[in-house]
C-alpha cells in the first residue's frame, strides 16, 4: 500500500504521530487508494514555520512574476487534466466530465488571477494639503490556513489558493480527509510549476485535530474555510479570540421557483441536474422547488420521468449521472433524513433506497429521492442534506414562492423560471442570496465573479473573482508630503472648501 506524506518546505515529511489514515473509493470500498499522514499539532507548527520563513522571499517578488508562476501551474493542470480527473473520480467518486469540469474551473482561475498580477490596483487621489500626494496599495495578510471541502476537491483548493498567493501570501493547505490525493497530484504541480520551497505546504489529517491546530496557531494571520455551517461557527468564534481573518464559504438550502410562464422541459432539465449530478454533494445543489399550481402537475410527471432516466453508477463509467456517496457516515446521514420525513408524513414520490445490489453493496450508493407534502418547518426542508434529496411544494404567486424560498437561514443560491421579464427582476430583487439565476440550474458559478452566500451560508466574504483579493489582501494607506513643512491636515483652522 503507497503511502504519501506532508509537503513541508519542499520536502515531502513524514509525520511526527508515524500513523496513516486509510483514503477509500467511495464506489468500492475495498479499493483503499493509498495511507496519508494523520498529522499532530506539531506537522501543522512545522509547516507554519516554513511558510512564515518563505514570507520576506514570495511576499518581496513582484506580482507579474508570481503570475508567471501561477500561470504555468494553470498549464500544467490542462496539461494533466484527463490523470487528475481520473484521480477525482476514483477518490471522490463524481463523473468524469463532472471531474474535467473540476480541473478547468481549476486552471481557469489560475490563469484570470495569473493576469490580475498586473492589475493589483491602488488609488491614487489628491491631499487636502498642498504638495502631498495620497495613495492606497495592496499588502499581504502573511501566512494563510486554507482548510478544504471534499466535493470539487482541486477547485476549492484553487479558488482559495492562487488568490492568496497573488497577493504576496504564504500558505498552508489541510485539504479534505476524503480527497489527499488530489492535493498531492497539485502539490506536484506547483513544485514543478517552479515555487519557492516554503510558499505552498500541505499537511493531511483529521479536521477536529490537524484543522484545529491550524485555526488555534497564533503566526496564521488568516483563515479561508470550506465545509458545513456549524464547524464555520467554530472557527469564526477561535478567529475571533485571536482577531485574526477568516473567510467562510458555508452551507446552502438552495431554491428555484418554476413560474407558469416557464419553459417547463428546460426547468426540469436544470432541477434534475442540480439536485442529483454529483448525487447533490455541492453547496450550491438545488434542494427545494417552488412550482406554481398551473403547471405543476406537468412539471412532475416531467421530473419523475426526467429523474428514472439519470443512471446512479461508478463515475468511471459514461452512462452514470448520479455518482456514489462519498463515504458510508454521509450516506447513513441522508437515509436517516429519508426515513425521518417518511415517518414526519412526507410523501415520498420517487427514490429513498440505498442501493445494496451488486456492485452496488460494495460503495455508498442511495437512489434519487423526491418528496412533496412536506412541512415547510420540518428538518427536510430547512437543514442542508447534502445528498440527492429534492422537495417539491406547490405555489399559487411568485410572492408565496419567494416568501417560501427566502424562509431558511441559509442563502446561497437561487434560481427562478420565468419569461416575464418584470417578475424575474422582482425576484432578483427580494430573493435572500450571495447567488441568483435567472433560467439556470442553481450551481454554475465561474471564477471571474464572487461565489459566497448570505446568512448561515457564509461572513460576508467572496471567493474568488476580485473581489477574493479583498479577503487575502490588507490595504495600506500612504502619504508622501514634498512640502519641506511639518504641515498636518488635522491642525487646520479652515475647511479647503472654496467660497
Amino acid at each position: 500500500m503507497e503511502k504519501y506524506y506532508n509537503l513541508i518546505n519542499g520536502k515531502l515529511v513524514e509525520p511526527s504521530t508515524n500513523k496513516y489514515f486509510e483514503n477509500i473509493n467511495p464506489a468500492n470500498r475495498t479499493d483503499v487508494i493509498g495511507l496519508f499522514p494523520m498529522s499532530s499539532p506539531e506537522d501543522i507548527n512545522i509547516a507554519v514555520d516554513a511558510a512564515r520563513n518563505a514570507l520576506v522571499l514570495w511576499a518581496g517578488m513582484t506580482p507579474p512574476k508570481k503570475g508567471r508562476l501561477i500561470f504555468e501551474a494553470g498549464r500544467l493542470l490542462i496539461e494533466n487534466k484527463e490523470k487528475l480527473a481520473k484521480v477525482i473520480v476514483r477518490e471522490m467518486g463524481k463523473t468524469m466530465p463532472e471531474a474535467l469540469g473540476d480541473i478547468q474551473s481549476s486552471a481557469d482561475v489560475a490563469y484570470f488571477m495569473a493576469g490580475e498580477g498586473r492589475r493589483l490596483y491602488g488609488q491614487t487621489t489628491f491631499s487636502e494639503l498642498d504638495k502631498r500626494w495620497a495613495l492606497t496599495k495592496r499588502i499581504p495578510v502573511g501566512v494563510c490556513g486554507l482548510i478544504t471541502a471534499w466535493n470539487a476537491p482541486m477547485a476549492i483548493i484553487t479558488w482559495k489558493l492562487f488568490p492568496a498567493l497573488i497577493c504576496g501570501n504564504t500558505v498552508v493547505l489541510k485539504p479534505s480527509e476524503d480527497t489527499p490525493l488530489t492535493a498531492h497530484l497539485l502539490g506536484e504541480i506547483l513544485k514543478k510549476a517552479g515555487f519557492p520551497d516554503g510558499v505552498i505546504n500541505i499537511v493531511y489529517g483529521i479536521g477536529p485535530e490537524t484543522g484545529k491546530a491550524l485555526v488555534e496557531n497564533n503566526d496564521v494571520e488568516l483563515i479561508s474555510f470550506t465545509g458545513s455551517t456549524s464547524v464555520g461557527k467554530a472557527i469564526s468564534t477561535e478567529c475571533g479570540k485571536k482577531l485574526k481573518k477568516c473567510s467562510l464559504e458555508l452551507g446552502g438550502k438552495n431554491g428555484l421557483i418554476v413560474m407558469d410562464d416557464a419553459n417547463i422541459d428546460v426547468a426540469v432539465q436544470a432541477v434534475a441536474s442540480g439536485a442529483f449530478s454529483t448525487a447533490g454533494q455541492r453547496c450550491a445543489s438545488t434542494s427545494r422547488v417552488f412550482v406554481h399550481t398551473n403547471v405543476y402537475d406537468e412539471f412532475m410527471v416531467k421530473l419523475v420521468k426526467k429523474t428514472k432516466e439519470m443512471k446512479v453508477g461508478i463515475g468511471s463509467d459514461p452512462d452514470t449521472k448520479i455518482c456514489p456517496i462519498i463515504n458510508e457516515k454521509q450516506l447513513k446521514r441522508i437515509k436517516n433524513y429519508v426515513d425521518e420525513a417518511q415517518k414526519n408524513g412526507a410523501k415520498l414520490i420517487l427514490g429513498g433506497n440505498v442501493l445494496t445490489e451488486g456492485f452496488y453493496g460494495k460503495g455508498n450508493f442511495i437512489e434519487p429521492t423526491i418528496f412533496t407534502d412536506v412541512d415547510i418547518e420540518s428538518r427536510l426542508a430547512q437543514e442542508e442534506i447534502f445528498g440527492p434529496v429534492l422537495v417539491v411544494f406547490k405555489v399559487y404567486s411568485l410572492d408565496e414562492g419567494i416568501k417560501m424560498l427566502n424562509d431558511v437561514s441559509y442563502g446561497l443560491t437561487a434560481s427562478i423560471f420565468t419569461s416575464r421579464i418584470n417578475d424575474a427582476m422582482f425576484a432578483l430583487d427580494l430573493i435572500q442570496t450571495g447567488v441568483c439565476y435567472i433560467n439556470a440550474p442553481t450551481f454554475g458559478s465561474e471564477v471571474h465573479m464572487p461565489f459566497g452566500g448570505l446568512k448561515n451560508s457564509g461572513n460576508g466574504n467572496r471567493e474568488p473573482g476580485t473581489q477574493a483579493m479583498d479577503v487575502f489582501s490588507e490595504w495600506k494607506t500612504i502619504y508622501i508630503d514634498y512640502s519641506d513643512t511639518s504641515q498636518n491636515s488635522q491642525f487646520r483652522e479652515k475647511s479647503c472648501i472654496c467660497k
